[in-house]
């Protein structure tokens, strides 16, 4: 950051950062390479004076004397910090939930060894029928997998998008060759299949679950920090000590329409909060008023979504055409712009 000489990042992942939602999509699916998903080169890093250290996990936070304890002792010192600790799967409450053939999907080193199983594989099921799942069935579709998806909704990701959206994307799938098991759920896994809770076995090479995340809140909560569903951030970004800010998934803040408290689980929003929050540590007061937005990519169709009333729908093989699309269930405005600009600037870095 400009005015900052040192700035270290600190982070659990052993892996550069990289365009993480494309580790459900492209990557996954075989056709964006590992080198392509990196948001910037190490050389980056170097040049910028952004001290990387990974593969590191933070044990606390002094906040009084401005100071950070990773596991292996070691501390950093801090003038500003930003917590950027995001979000965590949820896991399976089930028996065979622990065997080594189910897997989650978070960072690099997960979707690298979901490729792996999937090139070794012909089966899978997935447990989860919301984005994260959804996106994962896609992707292995494109892999030649046979895939089952389970699912606790009867209608695909009608809570989110409503019903005429919901079928939409259930056709989407069935017509690429994914078979829907819908309002039950996964009660028992072992070595090669998966009992759901209406009797039906599933065949199973290998599982994936997608069933939600929770905020990763446990380390602002040992620092004292005030935190209510995520971590509670004023306009700023700023947590309820001076100088400590907050951005992405943990983030909980003053919606600007609604004046209600809103928290966020997708990348542009952890994206755009990360910029407001460099400049805010760099002594700017600049209110955090971007517009959620959040999108999807299924086989050759995308689905974006805005604050979160309004779906742009963006046709396969009408790219260059884009268009309002409102479900009747959903309390919706027209935004007649393009999704591609809805994302700029694409690559920013959130420290």
């Amino acid at each position: 950051m400009a005015g900052i000489a040192f700035t270290p990042k600190l982070s659990a992942d052993d892996s550069l950062p990289c365009d993480r939602p494309n580790l459900s999509k492209g990557y996954l699916a075989g056709v964006a390479s590992a080198e392509s998903n990196l948001l910037r080169s190490a050389q980056f890093y170097n040049e910028q004076k952004i001290d990387l250290h990974l593969g590191g996990r933070v044990a606390a936070i002094d906040i009084h004397d401005g100071q950070v304890e990773m596991a292996d002792g070691a501390r950093h010192a801090f003038g500003a910090l930003l917590l950027a600790t995001g979000a965590e799967p949820v896991r399976l409450d089930v028996p065979g939930a622990e065997f080594p053939h189910v897997y989650y999907l978070r960072t690099v080193t997960d979707s690298r060894a979901l490729v792996s199983k999937a090139l070794a594989s012909r089966r899978a099921v997935v447990i989860g029928a919301s984005f994260i799942g959804l996106e994962v069935a896609a992707s292995l579709r494109a892999r030649n997998i046979d895939v089952h998806v389970v699912g606790r909704e009867t209608i695909p990701m009608e809570r989110i998008l409503g019903t005429d959206v919901g079928k939409f994307i259930r056709k989407l799938h069935e017509d690429n060759g994914v078979t829907f098991h819908l309002g039950t759920t996964a009660t028992l896994i072992d070595e090669q299949s998966v009992t759901l809770k209406n009797g039906d076995k599933l065949q199973a090479d290998f599982v994936v679950v997608g069933i939600g995340v929770r905020p990763e809140t446990a380390l602002a909560a040992r620092a004292g920090l005030a935190v209510d569903r995520g971590v509670t951030v004023n306009k700023y970004l700023e947590a309820s000590a001076p100088r400590v800010f907050a951005a992405g998934d943990i983030a909980r803040w003053p919606d600007r329409l609604t004046g209600e408290s809103i928290r966020v689980e997708h990348f542009v929003v952890a994206e755009r909060q990360g910029q407001t929050a460099a400049r805010n540590i760099l002594g700017q007061r600049e209110r955090f008023d971007a517009v959620p937005f959040f999108w999807t990519e299924q086989y050759d169709f995308s689905l974006q979504v805005v604050q979160p009333e309004t779906i742009l729908r963006w046709h396969p093989g009408r790219k260059s055409r884009c268009r309002p699309a409102r479900d009747r269930r959903i309390k919706g405005r027209e935004a007649p712009c393009c999704p591609q600009r809805l994302r700029q600037p694409p690559r920013a870095i959130c420290f």
